[in-house]
């Protein structure tokens, strides 16, 4: 039976990852996702979770080793953030295309330098093209929910891909909600056990991981876009399997307040919270406003997309991360590519807000608004603009 009570984020999430019955953990403590394995070191050193516990010398030791529990027929989790998932960077792709379907969390947090310990989406979307499955949590429910759909959505026998669950660092990692959570007993009569179709065996050898001459590279490259993108069809049932059995429904691209908006924000993660109060009260001043939210990001769910958009006059798309030296934001660049050659494409009007940890707040989003509205009445959209810089100018590029 779920129950509900307030609890910090980071536990909820490891309290979700052991109801899972994960058979091992590998990691590496980093701020700001240090409390989700330390909380699960105590549940397996308590004997409340029958499980491997490896602590390892850095974040690339802790993808090695998930990437050989799980190849082994583990069902296998870690978390990590930042500067440690970019460390793991040559081991994602590893684990991708061995189709190793590993739940990681992620408490997204700002790259270094200069260091920066708090949150934006950095590090999530430096790694894009890594091959995983990536979901977006808004809330610490969402978190909680989302850890134990990653490992059905994972070790699906027509996916089996890994899967990143990424959260918000201290804005969710550290706050404390009021949480539903799914004991055990919920958790397996949604989540089946994890039967391996393939295994590293010493009674039934097999390879794994062999070198791939130019003659098969691009086919198997082709192979692991394909899985991925078909994964999208599996991910869906699983969100709708969630939705019935315990009526918290979520969907690849959800809104908020979009019937009849001229104008939608796009965003990810912690912020939409924020966004939607921002909207209620737009909404209550007559400004024709809403939200879309990725929660899927990938693959890419494009048609999701389009229909959520469908009649609005402009896009103001809210990134938390940018492209040095290159074309803005990643998020507005995705949103580019799915609209590029459409005839009734939506003007978009780009940001990058909240980096390093910077609150974006109501005034933030009334100055992006402003900037849309002659969007709306048929002027060229402006330049990206790297808002909030200090001195009370804007970076336009």
């Amino acid at each position: 039976m779920a129950h509900r009570k307030g609890m910090e984020v980071s536990i909820a999430i490891a309290e979700a990852a052991s109801a899972c019955d994960v058979d091992c953990i590998a990691a590496y403590p980093i701020t700001p996702q240090t409390h989700v394995v330390e909380h699960l070191s105590e549940i397996v050193a308590d004997g409340e979770l029958d499980a491997e516990f490896i602590p390892v010398e850095s974040e690339h030791g802790a993808m090695s080793a998930c990437a050989g529990c799980s190849a082994a027929g583990a069902r296998t989790f870690t978390a990590t953030a930042s500067q440690g998932l970019a460390l793991m960077h040559e081991i994602l792709f590893i684990a991708a295309n061995l189709r190793l379907p590993i739940v990681m969390v992620v408490a997204n947090r700002a790259l270094s330098a200069p260091i920066n310990i708090w949150n934006d989406h950095s590090d999530a979307m430096t790694e894009r093209d890594v091959g995983w499955i990536q979901v977006f949590a808004e809330n610490g429910q969402e978190a909680a929910d989302l850890v134990v759909q990653a490992f059905k959505m994972g070790e699906d026998h027509r996916v089996l891909l890994p899967v990143m669950v990424h959260f918000d660092g201290f804005i969710l990692s550290h706050v404390i909600e009021p949480i539903s959570l799914l004991d055990r007993s919920d958790v397996k009569s949604f989540l089946p056990d994890y039967v391996p179709q393939q295994r590293l065996d010493v009674d039934n050898p097999i390879s794994m991981g062999p070198v791939g001459m130019p003659t098969v590279y691009t086919e198997a490259k082709m192979a692991a876009e394909a899985i991925l993108r078909n994964a999208y069809g599996p991910v869906v049932e699983c969100f709708d399997d969630f939705g019935k059995k315990f009526g918290r429904q979520y969907k690849p691209v959800e809104t908020y307040r979009t019937k009849d908006a001229d104008v939608l924000f796009v965003t990810m993660g912690g912020i939409s919270e924020t966004a939607m109060t921002w909207i209620d009260a737009k909404r209550e001043a007559g400004e024709k406003v809403g939200l879309v939210r990725f929660r899927l990001w990938r693959p890419l769910p494009i048609d999701d997309f389009k229909k959520a958009i469908a009649g609005a006059k402009a896009l103001v798309v809210v990134d938390r991360h940018f492209s040095p030296g290159g074309a803005g934001g990643p998020v507005a660049q995705e949103i580019k590519y799915m609209l590029y050659g459409d005839p009734t494409r939506v003007p978009i009007v780009e940001f990058v807000a909240g980096l390093g940890g910077r609150d974006i707040n109501f005034q933030d989003f009334d100055q992006m608004f402003e900037k849309a509205l002659p969007v709306v009445k048929g002027e060229p959209a402006p330049p990206f603009e790297l808002i909030q810089v200090r001195g009370g100018h804007y970076g336009k590029i």
